[in-house]
C-alpha cells in the first residue's frame, strides 16, 4: 500500500513513513493511491468478535508490508486491553431503532483515545525499528491533546507539545494535558482559538528546516494512521446490528471531519451505510457549505461543545480531493483561497457532497433539549457533543428500519459545569481520575505568535532529550 498526498506534489509514501511524517511536504494530506475493499462474507464475520482482532482485520489493508499481521494484532490487543468496557465501543440502545455507540472508555473519556492509543504503540515501533525519535506537535480543540498526551507519555522515543486555546477548554480537558508530570510531554495554551493553534502547528510543518531538525510528527487526525483506526468502530457496530445484510445510518458529531471521514472511508470499504449525517454546533461550516456549495469562515463561537468549535475542518480535504475526481490543483485552489481569503467554492465537488451526507446544526437550545429528554425518556445521560449527534439523526427523518446510530465522543463529565448547567446534576468522573482536579498543573500561555512558540518547542524537546539521556 503506497500513499499519495491530496495537492499532487510530494513522492508517495509507506504507510510507515505517512505513520511518522503526518502532513505531506507539499502541505497536504495522504490518502491511500487505492481504496482496499472488505467482502460481505468478512464482514460478517466481525460479529462477535473481540475489537481488537476487528481493528487489526480493518487496519491491515492499510499498513500492507509495513507491519506484518501478528504484530498489528498484539498492538491492537495492548492499546484495548485496558479500555474500561470489555466491548471497548459499546452499543446503548435509547429509543426504538436508535442506539449510542459510547467512545469514550478510553483513559481520557474521549473518542480518540480509540486511535490514539493504537498510534502510539505503532509510532514508537516504526521509530525503535529505525533507532529514531520524534517530536510530535499537535492542536486540540480539547479531547486530541489529552487522549496525545496520556497515549505517549511513557514513550522512550517521542517528544510531545500540544496547542490549545487558553480558556476554550473545559477544566477537565484541560488538566488531562497539564497535570502529567513526565518530562517528555508539553501542553501550551494559546491566547487565540483552536484554529489559531491548527495554523501554528502547520506552519511549523511547513518550515521544512525545523520540521527535520526536530524530526516533527503529527497525531491530529492530519495523520492518516489516526483515521484508518477509526474507521475500525464503524464495522464494529454495524456488524453488531446485523450486517451486511442490514443498512445502517450513523450520525458524527464532527468538528474537523475526521470522525465522519472515517465513516465515509467505511463505506468506501463497503460497509453498507445508507447515511452519513455531518452534526454540528453553533459553528455550522460544513453544514452551510453542505447547503450553499460555500465554504466560508465565520467568527468561532463558544459553545457546550468545544471539541467542535472551529471553523477550518482540515480533513475535508481528504474529501474533497476524492470527490473531485482526485484533482490536486482544485484542491491546491481551494486551500490556497481559504488561507487568503477565507472561503473557497465547492463547484463541481458540491453535487457529490450533498448526496453522500447529510448535514445538520444544533443551537445550544436544541443541545439541552435533547440531554433533559433523552434522560427522561430512556435515563441516558449523554454530554453535549452527543446530543448534537441526536438533533442531526432527527433532523434527517423519522425513526425507520434501518438502525441509526449516533457516535458518543466524550463522557459527560468531561464538561461538568455545561452538564450541570442543563441536568442541573454535576456528572462525576470515574474513581480512578479522583485526584484530577486536584493535582498540580503546569503550562506556559503563549502569544499567538509563531516564532514565540517555535522557540518553546525547541528548548521543551531539548530539555526532554537531555533528561532521557
Amino acid at each position: 500500500m503506497t500513499y499519495i498526498s491530496t495537492r499532487g506534489e510530494a513522492l508517495p509514501l509507506t504507510f510507515e513513513d505517512v505513520l511518522l511524517m503526518g502532513l505531506a511536504r507539499d502541505g497536504g494530506l495522504y490518502v491511500p493511491a487505492v481504496w482496499p475493499t472488505l467482502s460481505r462474507e468478512t464482514i460478517q464475520s466481525f460479529a462477535g468478535k473481540p475489537f481488537a482482532e476487528v481493528a487489526a482485520s480493518v487496519m491491515a489493508p492499510f499498513v500492507g508490508e509495513s507491519i506484518d499481521k501478528a504484530t498489528l494484532l498484539a498492538m491492537a490487543e495492548d492499546a484495548y486491553g485496558h479500555f474500561g468496557h470489555p466491548a471497548v465501543t459499546p452499543l446503548v440502545q435509547i429509543d426504538r431503532n436508535r442506539w449510542v455507540l459510547e467512545l469514550f472508555h478510553g483513559p481520557t473519556l474521549a473518542f480518540k483515545d480509540v486511535a490514539m492509543q493504537l498510534l502510539a504503540r505503532l509510532m514508537d515501533h516504526a521509530l525503535q525499528r529505525r533507532g529514531r525519535r520524534a517530536t510530535i506537535v499537535g492542536a486540540t480543540s480539547g479531547d486530541t491533546g489529552g487522549a496525545a498526551i496520556e497515549a505517549f507519555r511513557s514513550s522512550k522515543r517521542v517528544d510531545v507539545v500540544i496547542l490549545f486555546p487558553d480558556g476554550r477548554v473545559s477544566d477537565v480537558q484541560r488538566r488531562m494535558m497539564t497535570t502529567p508530570t513526565e518530562a517528555n510531554v508539553h501542553a501550551v495554551a494559546i491566547k487565540g482559538t483552536f484554529d489559531d493553534c491548527q495554523a501554528l502547528v502547520k506552519a511549523m510543518f511547513n518550515d521544512h528546516a525545523f520540521r527535520d531538525r526536530l524530526s516533527l510528527s503529527g497525531v491530529n487526525s492530519i495523520n492518516w494512521a489516526r483515521i484508518v483506526a477509526q474507521v475500525t468502530y464503524y464495522f464494529v457496530a454495524a456488524a453488531a446490528l446485523g450486517a451486511p445484510h442490514r443498512g445502517m445510518t450513523f450520525s458524527v458529531p464532527t468538528g474537523n471531519f475526521g470522525d465522519i471521514l472515517a465513516g465515509w472511508v467505511a463505506k468506501k470499504m463497503g460497509l453498507p451505510i445508507e447515511r452519513l449525517v455531518i452534526a454540528s454546533n453553533e459553528n455550522d461550516i460544513l453544514p452551510r457549505a453542505h447547503a450553499s456549495g460555500v465554504y466560508e469562515m465565520r467568527g468561532v463561537v463558544e459553545t457546550s461543545s468545544p471539541s467542535m468549535d472551529i471553523q477550518i475542518s482540515s480533513n475535508f480535504e481528504r474529501y474533497l480531493f476524492e470527490a473531485s475526481g482526485r484533482d490536486p490543483a482544485f484542491i491546491r485552489g481551494a486551500m490556497g483561497a481559504l488561507s487568503q481569503g477565507g472561503r473557497f467554492e465547492l463547484a463541481a465537488t458540491a453535487a457529490k457532497f450533498g448526496s453522500e451526507f447529510h448535514a445538520a446544526s444544533a443551537s445550544e437550545v436544541q443541545v439541552a433539549d435533547a440531554i433533559r429528554r433523552t434522560k427522561a425518556a430512556s435515563g441516558y445521560l449523554m454530554d453535549p457533543h452527543t446530543a448534537c449527534g441526536l438533533v442531526a439523526l432527527e433532523s434527517a427523518g423519522p425513526q425507520t428500519q434501518t438502525p441509526g446510530i449516533v457516535l458518543s465522543t466524550a463522557h459527560p463529565a468531561k464538561f461538568p459545569d455545561a452538564m450541570e448547567r442543563i441536568t442541573g446534576e454535576r456528572p462525576g468522573l470515574p474513581p480512578r481520575l479522583s485526584t484530577l482536579l486536584t493535582d498540580r498543573e503546569r503550562f506556559p500561555v503563549l502569544d499567538n505568535d509563531l516564532d514565540a512558540v517555535k522557540r518553546f518547542v525547541e528548548s521543551a524537546v531539548r530539555s526532554a532529550s537531555a533528561g532521557a539521556s
